[in-house]
């Protein structure tokens, strides 16, 4: 069986079980053709026990699992079987054709689902969307895409920094305290003290461009932006095109749709001219002692289109930089590989810049997702 075919009936087995109800997410699909690659998929009971884990079939939905196994993932052929016999070797091999990590699966598992069209089962519309550029999308799109927009903001706001803190319930023995706890009872230790690791609480400062020229791609950035505002509470947000406004007190994140309508109309200049570095400067001297320190992480959102003097925009980034932990320009043009940062707005800015990244489209912004909360 060939990687494509691999992932085709993984998906078609997935699409199987979700119409009778049983819940298999793209992230377990992906799981499960990472398990099946390191299976001897000659061997139905394993390759039905890998599966099983993988998709994280519960209880109660065993009896529809068993039952759609058995007549979808049928026996084989003869010289099938033969063909998959292959060694340890050749097993490893195919494991690292695939990549070896769950990350390279999933783009093999896209990949496939993106040349597959319409006719690829289970997962084709999302993996179809996270790639879809936003320039392409509808407000259709829009209101799909605010359910992984959310997620991807979860997964920022919930993630596990490398620092320790202690705990009550289960984590990792901390003996030190241990030890200073066993003073008062006379060195007996009753009680291990214990540690865990520290949910990360990001400080994000967000800046977006909603200049005419970022009129393609901003409401569904703003849609993102707001959904971190929502999972990341310690967020602060602004826009700015010839000037800047801070939109936090404007923002309703649990109503993404009316509070981007809100914004859209009460903006100035909104989709007109942009002065990037007349922006940033009146950040700098309102927001900056205020809202950014060496936890902060600032984002802006700027295709870097600015046609004034440079300077104040090198002097500005030069000011941010010094101050916060990390500066990430997003940019939707660098989703084109012809692009090149030589407007001389960017080309000011990213000396300053520590993460330059594309936001053109889901995926991209997936991406960025980690490197928000990276030290």
């Amino acid at each position: 069986m060939t990687a494509v075919d691999l992932v085709a009936h993984v998906a078609a087995f997935a699409r199987a079980l979700r119409e009778r109800g049983v819940r298999a997410s793209l992230s377990d699909e992906a799981d499960a053709v990472g398990a099946l690659t390191l299976s001897d998929v000659s061997d139905r009971d394993e390759v039905r026990l890998a599966l099983k884990v993988a998709l994280k079939i519960r209880r109660r939905d065993v009896e529809t699992f068993e039952a759609l196994f058995a007549s979808l993932w049928g026996s084989e052929d003869p010289a099938e079987g033969a063909r998959r016999r292959a060694s340890a070797d050749e097993r490893r091999l195919h494991v690292k054709n695939f990549g070896g990590l769950p990350g390279a699966v999933m783009e093999t598992v896209e990949r496939h689902a993106h040349e597959g069209g319409a006719d690829t089962p289970g997962y084709s519309p999302e993996a179809m969307l996270r790639k879809k550029p936003f320039e392409e999308c509808t407000e259709r799109d829009l209101a799909e895409m605010q359910r992984l927009l959310a997620r991807m903001a979860l997964a920022l706001a919930t993630r596990k920094s490398r620092r320790l803190v202690p705990t009550r319930g289960r984590g990792r023995i901390d003996p030190r305290r241990s030890l200073r706890r066993a003073i008062a009872t006379d060195g007996e230790i009753l009680r291990l003290a214990r540690r865990t690791r520290a949910i990360e609480q990001p400080r994000l400062v967000v800046l977006c461009d909603t200049s005419g020229s970022m009129d393609r791609h901003v409401r569904f950035l703003l849609t993102f932006l707001l959904s971190l505002k929502k999972a990341a509470r310690r967020t602060e947000l602004f826009a700015f095109n010839t000037s800047l406004v801070r939109l936090t007190p404007w923002v309703s994140p649990a109503k993404i749709a009316a509070t981007l309508d809100r914004v859209a109309a009460g903006v100035p200049g909104w989709s007109g001219g942009t002065q990037i570095g007349s922006c940033l400067e009146t950040f700098v001297d309102r927001y900056l002692d205020e809202m950014v320190g060496p936890s902060s992480v600032v984002i802006i959102v700027s295709d870097g289109l600015d046609r004034g003097d440079p300077a104040p925009l090198a002097g500005a980034m030069r000011a941010i930089h010094s101050r916060a932990r990390k500066v990430v320009w997003l940019n939707p043009l660098l989703g084109d590989p012809r692009y090149e940062p030589t407007a001389r707005g960017m080309a000011a800015a990213l000396p300053y810049v520590d993460v330059f990244a594309p936001a053109h489209n889901l995926e991209s912004l997936e991406k960025l997702v980690p490197r928000l909360s990276a030290a």
